[in-house]
């Protein structure tokens, strides 16, 4: 059954624009009360990003979920994977973050999590879509829920991001620059790895609501490269508004993406015996990490784009260790979702454990040129299922005969066309990609 308003990462569009309206969020609150109260006595968790719509939804979800008997406790500005973390420790039935992640701050959306801390069942999602075709209805005044903040939230997350390194773990003596994106971070990322021992320079930590990921974090990383270099660190740290994803910079200001972080994170629990199994990846890695594990001899399979489909996958095969070249990184080990800082203090771990720097920790991996170019459309018919589209992409990917991979799908998320081609010769590479790009642009029109 396919879903209305559930994308691969929840719920998520342009502030103003339905679904991410205030009466839709209302009537969105209802309903995931009234699923979550089929699980009996129903404690709700929100948490946001900083982006200026977040006060407004927030008040509107609080509204829904009360007056279907859920009671609310307000997280605040808190990354998204800090979201999952709380709601298991407070044993809560659910998890709300209100956040568009890496988009601008004209947009918005919701992701949940469940009691567990992983993302909601297809079933659950499916439950709450029906519940917003039906007429909202409230509780007698009696069990109206209630409405409480948690102030020690920020408090309890840094600790849980430092408990997930070795106890007396110090990084004293290693400078770092981290980019917080004017987003969730903003606060705990700089004190964990202060309270940590490192050399702590913050980048782009004064969100006023309207300039999360704007020019800064893990989708601009100049900023960063710029800082790295001009305060002579060891490394950069890059997140993403809500704190999911994660980039690096090395000392020379070359950019570390999530295909060559995770190859970093796997190979140390590989050369220490922790690695369970293998390495999820998605159908955007890099042809270069696969090489790179296969000569570890590491298994790794792709998942669909996107981290609840990674994270299925590992669950699948009981492994502990996946993520998307976007710096979504999954350790299971620690927690049960992407979580950035994490990741990020595994990959420090990693560098202590080889004595190596980032510089020279990469340099395993040999990546494929691989282009992308995103294309929007209409919203329209789909142009994947155009016929000159579909000749197109099967005439490329026999030109490069098993040498090369061509990759074209829809953003799960915005409304882009994402055009990928991969392969040993960047020029030819690049050619491929913009003529298929240009193709689905003609056929968009």
């Amino acid at each position: 059954m396919s879903k209305k308003y559930f994308g691969t990462d929840g719920i998520r569009g342009r502030v103003g624009q339905y679904p991410i309206t205030p009466d839709f969020m209302l009537k969105l609150g209802w309903a995931a009360g009234m699923a979550f109260r089929k699980m009996g006595a129903c404690k709700v968790l929100v948490g946001k990003d900083t982006r200026i719509s977040g006060y407004m939804f927030e008040s509107a979800l609080e509204a829904g979920l009360t007056s279907a008997g859920a009671d609310v406790m307000l997280l605040g500005p808190m990354p998204t994977p800090a979201i999952a973390y709380l709601t298991r420790t407070f044993h809560a039935e659910a998890g709300i973050v209100i956040s568009a992640s890496h988009n601008p701050h004209d947009d918005n959306g919701i992701k949940f999590f469940s009691g567990k801390g992983t993302k909601l069942p297809d079933e659950v999602e499916l439950m709450i879509e029906e519940l917003l075709d039906t007429p909202m209805t409230v509780v007698e005044s009696s069990k109206i829920g209630k409405v409480s903040r948690i102030n020690d939230a920020s408090g309890r997350y840094i600790e849980f991001c430092k408990s997930s390194v070795p106890t007396g773990t110090v990084f004293s003596g290693l400078k770092v620059v981290i980019d917080c994106a004017h987003g969730a971070t903003y606060k705990v990322a700089p004190s964990v790895f202060r309270e940590l021992g490192a050399e702590v320079v913050v980048l782009s930590a004064q969100p006023n609501g309207l300039n999360i990921n704007d020019n800064c974090g893990s989708t601009h990383m100049g900023p960063l490269q710029a800082a790295v270099v001009a305060e002579h660190a060891d490394l950069g740290i890059a997140f993403d508004g809500d704190g999911d994803r994660v980039q690096m910079v090395d000392h020379t200001g070359a950019v570390v993406d999530g295909d060559e972080l995770l190859f970093i994170i796997a190979r140390d629990l590989h050369e220490r015996g922790k690695l369970q199994g293998g390495v999820v990846g998605t159908l955007m890695s890099n042809l270069g990490l696969e090489l790179a594990l296969a000569d570890l001899g590491i298994p790794f399979v792709r998942a669909n784009v996107g981290d609840r489909y990674v994270i299925a996958e590992l669950l699948e095969r009981n492994w502990i260790v996946g993520g998307e070249n976007s710096g979504h990184v999954v350790c299971f080990s620690h927690t049960t979702t992407g979580d950035a800082i994490i990741a990020a203090l595994q990959v420090l771990m990693a560098l202590r454990n080889r004595d190596e720097s980032l510089a020279q920790s990469r340099q395993a991996l040999r990546k494929c040129p691989q282009v992308l170019i995103n294309v929007r459309f209409g919203g329209g018919t789909n142009p994947l299922e155009h016929a000159s589209v579909k000749e197109a992409s099967e005439r490329v990917t026999r030109a490069m005969a098993g040498r090369g991979r061509v990759l074209l799908r829809k953003s799960g998320t915005e409304p882009l066309v994402r055009v990928m081609v991969e392969g040993e010769d960047e020029n030819v590479v690049r050619g491929y990609a913009e003529e298929l790009a240009k193709l689905v642009t003609e056929v968009s029109a």
